[in-house]
């Protein structure tokens, strides 16, 4: 939520925001990483006082712009009017609506010539102030050294025993400095969060703005409804987003795409005239033209080629398949590098974790065949243009355009035409109690 509004302070001019976070932070700090800086405050006493624990770092001939963590929906157009009415000699500037539903916030008090008088908080209003509509929006910008005396004669006198923020506004308003009121021009602006019912109705705006934007942009979305698309993802023109969408993270999708219904794509890329069904994609990467599902499963480090088809229960895992490669049906592929143009047969898995508790690679090179149910025992590589027949146990590098089959699967022949002589191993056989040894041959 406040990484909203972060990003807002910046698209509105602000290098490095100072966020003001309680002791416990971890969690808000791990979020908005190293673009910005930190100021603990130690007792949740107000947001006058959340002020006062900045002041120190923000500079005695500064401007800032102050705005309230839990208001996601703040626009940097609504942060460069209030900077700009500073600049032009405002001691201070506020931010203002009148939304269809007067929320629980102070209120704006004015004077019979419109003036700024006050901002009276909702718990201390009287009913006659409590009929204003005007509210306050809880954006602000002031300039620093005015509002740091300010804030050393405001007091805690309310029923929520603070340090109000508004209440320095009224400070200055009372000493004669000009106090500017900025109209909010969209009242979704105004919406704060401060329950989980206020999350869900501003997640809802959020996504509403994020596929307006799409569509305005080139995307059709047949059910905005059932669609759900962070505004961290990119989307190229001519794409379809069917019902059941879910798409999550630094997502990028290239032009002509058809993605749904059904479909969960996170932090991944997924290049031109791909077409994904009840599919989960999640960090991985795939060439244009490729098609995915239904019911695959991309899991992270898997990068697909072009014009590549994944069907129905494929499973892949740390995964790079070439180009024109076919996983059609109920596979697992874990650790693999696949090369283009190769069949995998229906129910082939790489069985990549051994008995040393490592994960280790499987190699299978262009055109190769993998025959139904084969079990290909990694480490272990399949030749270019090689196969394996339906049901193979492989634990042995299979060498280019051989037929290796059975359990443990061996080379019977050569995809040329030449039968492979089968290979004759001696087994020493121990007596019993003389010591004797005979020797007896045997297939390998």
């Amino acid at each position: 939520m406040v990484a909203y509004v972060v990003d807002a302070v910046r698209r509105a001019g602000v290098r490095r925001p100072l966020v003001v976070v309680g002791p416990d932070s971890g969690s808000v700090r791990t979020a908005l990483g190293d673009g910005v800086d930190f100021v603990v405050q130690r007792e949740p006493r107000g947001s006058g006082h959340a002020l006062m624990q900045a002041m120190p770092r923000l500079g005695g001939g500064a401007v800032a712009l102050v705005v309230n963590g839990d208001m996601p929906l703040v626009s940097p157009e609504t942060l460069r009017a209030l900077r700009l009415s500073v600049r032009n000699g405002a001691a201070a500037a506020i931010a203002a609506g009148t939304p269809a539903e007067t929320p629980p916030y102070g209120r704006i008090v004015r004077g019979a010539d419109e003036r700024f008088l006050r901002i009276v908080e909702n718990a201390d209003a009287t009913p006659e102030e409590t009929a204003i509509r005007e509210v306050n929006a809880g954006f602000y910008c002031v300039r620093v050294a005015e509002m740091a005396q300010a804030l050393r004669r405001i007091r805690p006198a309310n029923r929520q025993g603070e340090y109000y923020l508004p209440d320095a506004v009224n400070v200055l308003a009372t000493d004669g400095r000009e106090v500017a009121v900025v109209s909010v021009s969209d009242p979704d602006e105004l919406a704060g969060v401060n329950t989980r019912a206020d999350l869900s109705a501003v997640d809802a705006i959020l996504r509403r703005r994020v596929l307006e934007r799409l569509m305005a942009a080139g995307v059709t979305v047949l059910d905005p409804v059932t669609t759900f698309v962070d505004d961290t993802v990119k989307i190229g023109r001519d794409t379809v987003l069917h019902p059941g969408t879910f798409l999550t993270g630094r997502t990028v999708i290239g032009s002509g795409c058809v993605v749904g219904p059904g479909a969960r794509v996170h932090a991944s890329t997924l290049g031109a005239r791909v077409r994904v069904w009840d599919s989960w994609i999640e960090e991985s990467r795939v060439g244009e033209g490729t098609r995915i599902g239904p019911y695959a499963h991309l899991r992270p480090g898997t990068v697909v080629g072009r014009q590549v088809e994944i069907g129905n229960f494929a499973e892949l895992k740390n995964a790079r398949v070439g180009d024109r490669t076919k996983v059609h049906h109920k596979s697992y592929l874990g650790d693999a590098l696949i090369g283009t143009e190769v069949n995998i047969g229906a129910g082939t898995i790489t069985c990549n974790y051994g008995l040393d508790r490592r994960k280790h690679r499987t190699t299978i090179g262009d055109r190769a065949y993998i025959g139904s149910d084969s079990m290909l025992v990694a480490p272990v590589r399949i030749g270019r243009g090689a196969a394996t027949g339906a049901g193979s146990v492989v634990t042995k590098d299979v060498p280019p355009r051989r037929v290796a089959v059975g359990v443990p699967a061996r080379v019977i022949r050569s995809l040329d035409g030449a039968e492979q002589p089968p290979r004759r191993a001696k087994v020493l056989a121990g007596g019993r109690r003389t010591g004797e040894r005979s020797r007896v041959r045997a297939n390998r």
